[in-house]
């Protein structure tokens, strides 16, 4: 079994219409729940409410690895079972809440870990537990520290995954099939492979949108940003190297010298990428900082940290960025790593993951940050809002309500398959975490709960990310000039508040599916 470090939580691709989903990236999905082996083993041995250690199970695989690294032994979609039973009721952060179901009645493992989450709901209606999910060890590690995945090159956003379909392109990585393609940014996709988005076959629009293998040939119509007429393009799915950073750049607005970058993910490079930036940022000596998070779902929380820290400089030396809680078995004790629990502090130094270990990271010493945010801004990207709030950095919310994740998991591995499950809970060093229903913009003076002082404001397709004349960039840049919001942002509030608040792991019901991307992921090894 191995550890992918800790997440803050997790997170989808895009939604748009008030932003964005979850996934910062594309990525297709890769290990979609309920997949998995499938044979059945009769005569389990289960006895109900009787655990074995999650330690003593791992490991016993239908199908283990020919590397001896991994330490795979000969066994059974039901021993896999076990072990996803034990682990759960050991880590989980609700375990009381999980039903105990003998392994060895469903047979696919997918099935089983689906299982094995709670089924309440928040005050709001909404579920509990909305980040529950695995993924192909292989991918993930691909993922997770090269930000390489199978695809296009294209983030979509998500007006709507249920007839009537909307689909729309939120951006394009550089070198890919779409951009190659000039498959951009407000590009509406009309079908795939002849079945049309709006009310066409889900399976055949899953198939084409999110190809699980690479050198998958399909045909998209598109009809691009401010065209009346639609074209064909064929695109080979290709391996993705995402960018994390991008659009860094000064704005010269009324006399300030405004800074701004899009981070869409959280992953291993995203650190060397964010480093420059900042001290980009630096050289320019900027009065403020606009930090584009719509499309980000989270990832290492460490590299939220040092984001925080290198924006915050100076106010956040020595201080807590965030704390953790796990299960009530585990009250002083991590239960992956055996080490006592200890905060997470906003670091001075790079923790390494692609830049060099040590090295000390840049300060631009600010007293607020403007935001822009979506329903899918989630989990290491909110524990980078709150954390900052922790400490007295003010935050200004530019878009809509976020995702609300004040959760993380380790990403572990059993059998080929990298386990996500809700394991602690972050909050920061004023003790606040509960933002389960996301982070509320809001235009007056009401910082009750987790109310941000902000606008509710669309996502503006019609313009490039970065650009001062996007409506959520031009929205922060009013709110520097006036300390309020666009008398016309609110007449955007009822759809922005509600979009890519809600989205689906997997398809049902011909709903298009959304790629998960585990949000808070907290990085550690185990004794």
């Amino acid at each position: 079994m191995r550890i992918y470090g800790a997440i803050a939580a997790l997170s989808v691709v895009t939604s748009c219409g008030g932003g964005g989903g979850g996934n910062n990236i594309t990525v297709p999905v890769a290990a979609a729940i309920g997949g998995g082996s499938t044979a059945t083993t009769p005569s389990s041995g289960w006895i109900e409410g009787q655990y074995d250690s999650a330690r003593s199970l791992e490991g016993f695989c239908a199908n283990p690895r020919a590397d001896s690294a991994y330490g795979d032994r000969v066994g059974s979609i039901t021993d896999e079972n076990f072990w996803i039973r034990s682990y759960s009721n050991d880590t989980y952060l609700w375990y009381r809440e999980l039903d105990d179901i003998d392994p060895g009645t469903i047979d696919s493992t997918g099935q089983y870990f689906e299982l094995m989450k709670t089924d309440a709901l928040t005050e709001t209606g909404n579920p509990k537990d909305q980040f529950h999910f695995t993924y192909d060890t292989e991918e993930w590690e691909l993922l997770s520290q090269s930000g390489i995945s199978a695809g296009y090159g294209w983030e979509l956003a998500f007006v709507s995954t249920s007839p009537p379909r909307s689909l729309v392109v939120a951006f394009n990585e550089p070198n890919t099939a779409a951009s190659d393609n000039n498959v951009s940014r407000g590009a509406v996709i009309v079908s795939v492979d002849g079945a049309a988005v709006e009310d066409g076959s889900a399976d055949t629009l899953n198939a084409g949108l999110f190809p699980s293998e690479l050198g998958e040939s399909h045909t998209f119509v598109v009809r691009d940003l401010g065209a009346t007429e639609t074209r064909t393009v064929v695109m080979e799915s290709m391996e993705i190297t995402s960018q994390p950073v991008k659009n860094v750049k000064t704005v010269d607005h009324n006399g300030t010298k405004v800074g701004y970058l899009t981070f869409n993910s959280h992953i291993a490079t995203a650190e060397q990428q964010l480093i420059t930036a900042v001290n980009q940022l630096k050289q320019a000596n900027i009065d403020e900082l606009v930090v584009d998070l719509r499309y980000n779902g989270g990832g290492y929380l460490d590299i939220a940290a040092e984001l925080a820290s290198m924006v915050a400089g100076e106010a956040a030396s020595g201080r807590i960025f965030e704390e953790t809680t796990f299960n009530d078995k585990y009250p002083s004790v991590n239960p992956i790593t055996g080490r006592n629990l200890a905060p997470t502090y906003f670091p001075s130094t790079a923790a390494g993951f692609s830049a060099e270990e040590g090295s000390p990271l840049p300060k631009l010493n600010m007293s607020r940050v403007f935001v822009l945010a979506s329903g899918g801004t989630a989990s290491a990207s909110e524990a980078f809002i709150n954390g900052l709030r922790g400490i007295d950095v003010e935050v200004i919310l530019i878009g809509a309500n976020t995702r609300g994740k004040p959760y993380g998991f380790y990403g572990i591995d059993n059998c080929s398959t990298t386990y996500f499950t809700i394991q602690f809970k972050g909050s920061n060093a004023k003790g606040f975490g509960e933002y389960s229903d996301g982070f509320i913009p809001v235009d007056s003076d009401d910082m009750s709960a987790a109310n941000v002082r902000g606008c509710l404001v669309e996502d503006d397709l019609q313009h490039a990310l970065g650009d001062p004349e996007e409506a959520r960039f031009a929205a922060a840049l009013t709110f520097m000039d006036t300390g309020s919001c666009p008398e016309d942002s609110a007449a955007s509030s009822a759809k922005s508040a509600t979009s890519g608040a809600q989205k689906v792991y997997g398809s049902a019901d011909g709903d298009i599916q959304q790629p998960g991307f585990p949000g808070r992921i907290l990085r550690s090894t185990r004794p």
